[in-house]
């Protein structure tokens, strides 16, 4: 079965769908193994450096549950936020989103539009509020799921406020250096220690979403090695509660494993539970806190996989679904924008990679 998931990773790089990869996965919830394997490349330009375990990919979108959950059960722990505390009453300068709740903004539910170009604003990052309020709202609270990253960068802020350190240092102190998990994860990863997979250096999907708006691509900072694919977490100083995070296949397992039932050695039983609840019943997709739920019709989980699991993917070609009815956790990591845009769906090989990994032994 083994040869099966490394034959599926080949088979994705001779499809053209990402140049190399990394999988692992933890099959047994009573113990901490986590088994990796990786295929193709880490960079075609300037080399074609060989994919390994050891190396870093940008997270992208994996950043708002491992992060941004991660940090919020840690402040609910402590008293510091309530899911039914209204972002206006921290942040006043939301505008139209001030009723909004905490649990609004978990589960995509707030009424944010998906995605802005914050950057073409003309704005700086310390004024980006007003943007963002200026924003027209796609509904009421509650009344519709709009997957946003905007309502992810307002949680970033809302915890950056009341922990009193931005998301980076934050996310080190309370999450990876309790966890031992610093070598595997965090926000600007040194490249000169650090192997981290290439990245956009042709942004050419993000230029064309900036053209279809009728706004400048030429406003979209630039990228390097080491930073996130996504502008408007570059722009925000690459650490943005929508996106930033990299890390290694093990760290992305190992965090995953905190949220399988009984919690792990950060968080508790009860609040591994808490994010697992559907939050969204009769809206269009199934959502706790952070986290799609794997009932949720059209997502990356697949059919073999139990439907109470919970996971998210990321754009630059990455995944993470955690079985809590069979202790599973199985990560998907790939660099698939490198060095451009590809538009193919990797839902398909995601949905395989799970099933294959719930078949394993425990």
């Amino acid at each position: 079965m083994e040869g099966s998931l490394h034959d599926l990773l080949d088979a994705g790089i001779r499809a053209g769908l990402y140049p190399g990869c990394a999988a692992g996965w933890s099959v047994d919830d009573d113990t901490d193994m986590v088994h990796t394997d990786s295929a193709g490349v880490s960079h075609l330009e300037p080399n074609g450096e060989g994919a390994s375990p050891d190396t870093w990919y940008d997270l992208a979108s994996l950043t708002k549950p491992l992060v941004v959950t991660t940090l919020f059960l840690l402040a609910l722990r402590q008293g510091a936020l309530d899911l039914e505390m209204e972002v206006g009453d921290i942040i006043p300068e939301v505008g139209p989103y001030r009723s909004a709740t905490l649990e609004n903004l978990l589960t995509h539910t707030a009424g944010f539009p998906g995605w802005a170009p914050l950057y073409a604003s003309g704005q700086t990052p310390d004024t980006i509020l007003s943007v963002i309020r200026d924003l027209k709202p796609v509904g009421r609270p509650g009344g519709q799921v709009e997957y946003s990253c905007l309502g992810f960068i307002i949680l970033g802020l809302v915890l950056e406020g009341v922990l009193g350190l931005d998301l980076a240092e934050a996310f080190s102190q309370l999450v990876t250096e309790p966890l031992k998990l610093s070598d595997e994860l965090g926000f600007c990863p040194p490249i000169s220690t650090c192997p981290v997979a290439g990245g956009a250096s042709h942004p050419d999907a993000e230029t064309q979403l900036v053209l279809n708006l009728g706004l400048d691509p030429a406003t979209i900072p630039p990228w390097r090695l080491g930073r996130p694919d996504d502008g408007n977490a570059r722009f925000l100083g690459n650490i943005a509660g929508n996106s930033g995070l990299f890390g290694t296949i093990r760290g992305v397992v190992s965090l995953g494993r905190e949220y399988l039932r009984g919690g792990g050695l950060l968080l508790n039983a009860e609040e591994a539970e808490l994010v697992a609840e559907c939050r969204t019943p009769g809206l269009e997709q199934h959502r706790g806190l952070g986290w799609q739920i794997g009932s949720s019709p059209g997502c990356s989980a697949g059919p073999m996989i139990s439907p109470d699991s919970i996971g998210h993917v990321g754009f630059t070609g990455t995944s993470l679904w955690i079985d809590r009815q069979h202790g599973a956790v199985m990560a998907f990591l790939s660099n698939r924008h490198h060095p451009g845009h590809r538009g193919t769906d990797l839902h398909p090989l995601r949905r395989r990679f799970n099933a294959l990994v719930n078949g394993l032994p425990s």
